[in-house]
């Protein structure tokens, strides 16, 4: 399973409630949000494409860009 990271506008426990739905929907798919990392850090693990993650999130009404790793490892 490959481990993808975005970067977000998901702010609080509302905001979650609100994307779950349409990321629950994402088959063989973990997810977590870190709302208190000032990016507002999404945490995917799953073989899933990146673009159905990210349309996912924008149909729920967010903003959402991959971040970007550091060299070889992701350092964050």
């Amino acid at each position: 399973m490959k481990k993808q990271e975005f970067k977000t506008n998901i702010n609080c426990n509302g905001c979650v409630a609100t994307v779950t739905p349409c990321l629950d929907k994402l088959v063989d798919a973990e997810w977590s949000v870190d709302t208190n990392n000032p990016d507002k850090v999404l945490t995917v693990q799953g073989d899933l494409p990146q673009e159905s993650i990210i349309k996912a999130v924008q149909d729920a009404g967010f903003e959402i860009t991959p971040k970007k790793s550091k060299g070889v490892f992701n350092w964050f």
